[in-house]
């Protein structure tokens, strides 16, 4: 079985993976096409340390071939879109609506791969970079087949992070003021969110000039290439702030953005030891930093939604991938998403 492994020094694209058979309340996906996001570059460079070895991806979709004992929901042949979330379902948080904060859902990597007899580790509860992978009943959520795979696929990371922080953690309403600070997969998600709740301006933000042309067709009313522009546009600030970049001083920039009253979400993903700091002071006009774990998403009921919004001709899917490689360009996938030539490289198998 083919496949993407990190060794923690370089990566290789395999054909000798094997994988166990799916438990009791598992899914065994044979995986159709999957988003490279720049959370497995992050995994590459160390900024997400993980243990190696491991297959790499978490942004899938295929048809299910086995399941597990007590699994009803999906059934062999059903196209599946997958999350990364394995949340546990029966915890306080879980049972609050709240999957993204599961204890069980993060920090509990499972090895369902071997490879010559060794046991590799799964990136995300996912491994989407695999021909077939093993994932929890609940990460599993079963798509119409009139989706194509490889849009179908963006849905479990990019869409479910870019839009579900708009709907569900920043609750963007009609009329506000939305600034954007970095367009690439997650940043035109959260335009095309913000579109979605209505919002009146939205500020993308990019130091590459050649996103503009995409960040206005998922929704921006505005592009600057430097944050230090938004002041023209919106005199009194924003009222939210995503930052989907991941440097410390576009989290200070988010922040002196805001007006009164305004929210700064953080969704770009810096170092683990990084710090941001900011005026104290700034805050006391009601503004608030807030950080979003996967859009605050509930991946069986929001993958569903957003599938069906997509449907109605009113979420973009189609116009986020910008190339399909096969597995195999592994390495030109991640050099052309690494140097912001796609908004979502996707390999298929």
């Amino acid at each position: 079985m083919r496949g993407v492994v990190f060794d923690g020094k370089r990566t290789e694209v395999v054909d000798d993976l094997e994988i166990r058979d799916p438990g009791p309340g598992e899914v065994l996906v044979a995986v159709s096409a999957a988003g490279l996001c720049h959370s497995d570059l992050s995994v590459l460079d160390g900024t997400i340390p993980f243990p190696v070895p491991v297959v790499l991806g978490h942004e899938g979709a295929g048809v299910v071939e086995r399941v597990g004992a007590g699994v009803t929901h999906v059934a062999p042949g059903d196209h599946v879109a997958l999350s990364t979330l394995a949340n546990c379902g029966t915890c306080a948080q879980c049972d609050r609506g709240r999957p993204t904060m599961c204890r069980q859902a993060i920090g509990r990597p499972g090895r369902p791969f071997t490879r010559a007899g060794r046991p590799l580790f799964q990136f995300a509860a996912n491994s989407a970079f695999a021909e077939r992978t093993v994932v929890k009943a609940v990460q599993a959520v079963r798509l119409p087949d009139d989706i194509p795979m490889p849009s179908a696929a963006l849905i479990g990371c990019a869409v479910l992070t870019g839009v579900g922080a708009v709907l569900n953690r920043a609750r963007v309403e009609a009329g506000d003021r939305v600034v954007v600070i970095g367009a690439g997969g997650i940043g035109l998600n959260v335009v095309q969110g913000a579109r979605l709740a209505g919002a009146s301006r939205i500020v993308a933000v990019d130091a590459n000039s050649e996103k503009e042309e995409a960040a206005r067709l998922f929704g921006a009313t505005d592009f600057l290439v430097s944050a230090d522009d938004v002041s023209e546009v919106l005199p009194t600030g924003a009222d939210h702030v995503f930052e989907c970049v991941g440097r410390v001083d576009l989290i200070r920039r988010a922040v002196d953005l805001l007006d009164r009253h305004g929210q700064a979400v953080l969704l770009g993903v810096p170092p683990a030891t990084a710090e941001a700091s900011f005026l104290v002071s700034s805050l006391y006009l009601d503004k608030s930093v807030l950080g979003c774990r996967y859009g605050s998403s509930r991946p069986q009921r929001d993958i569903a939604r957003y599938a069906e919004l997509y449907r109605g001709g009113r979420l973009m899917l189609d116009e986020l991938v910008t190339r399909t490689y096969p597995v195999e360009d592994f390495e030109k996938a991640a050099e052309d998403a690494g140097a912001g030539r796609v908004a979502r490289a996707v390999l298929v198998f």
